[in-house]
């Protein structure tokens, strides 16, 4: 015969294994992980001027042959913000030695860009350059036009869709989540890039 402190463990037993399985924390699980990962959204990155002054000392000096003519060297890289525009401004020292001449000419560029965003780069690159003002020491009227021709080759060359800013693949990684760049806004100090996961 069986003692009753037998039978009530049995029954307990017994009820434990037929009782109905709670699904419920099982079917939620996934369910919240995705509510977690929904709560990670767009994100704002901000870029100070000097970040992007330190990027483009890196670029130059660059030394370009424009029309298979003019050996032109570009240093002293100085950028300003335009907030007003959304475009960046770029001021060179520009050295250009003509054809058949031992003597460069000397001088500075100022040029301005309208800034976009490559995704598929990961980078802010600046697009549409123009020149705003070239002056050549020694240069008279008729050569600084034709030397203001040869400074728009060179934009189209070099300049054009030249990157200001690439981001590395640890700045786009936030909680295992990666981000794209999707938007950008100017200000006086820099910029704010919009960063969203990516689909």
């Amino acid at each position: 015969m069986k003692s009753p402190l037998r039978k009530s463990a049995a029954a307990s037993l017994a009820a434990a294994l037929l009782a109905p399985v709670s699904l419920a924390p099982i079917l939620l699980a996934p369910i919240l992980l995705i509510g977690c990962a929904n709560l990670v959204g767009p994100r704002l990155v901000d870029l100070p001027l000097s970040k992007l002054q330190a990027g483009m000392d890196r670029r130059f000096p660059m030394n370009n042959k424009i029309l298979e003519l003019f050996e032109v060297e570009l240093t002293r890289p100085q950028l300003a913000l335009m907030p007003d525009s959304g475009r960046v401004a770029l001021t060179l020292d520009a050295a250009v030695a003509p054809p058949f001449m031992r003597q460069s000419w000397r001088g500075n560029m100022a040029l301005s860009g309208r800034l976009y965003i490559d995704a598929a780069r990961n980078a802010v690159l600046m697009a549409e350059p123009r020149v705003d003002r070239l002056s050549v020491d020694g240069a008279d009227e008729s050569r600084q036009r034709q030397l203001t021709r040869v400074a728009g080759v060179l934009l189209e060359q070099v300049v054009a869709d030249m990157p200001v800013y690439t981001f590395r693949p640890e700045d786009l990684s936030y909680a295992g989540v990666q981000f794209v760049p999707t938007h950008i806004t100017t200000n006086a100090n820099g910029l704010v890039i919009t960063v969203e996961p990516r689909k």
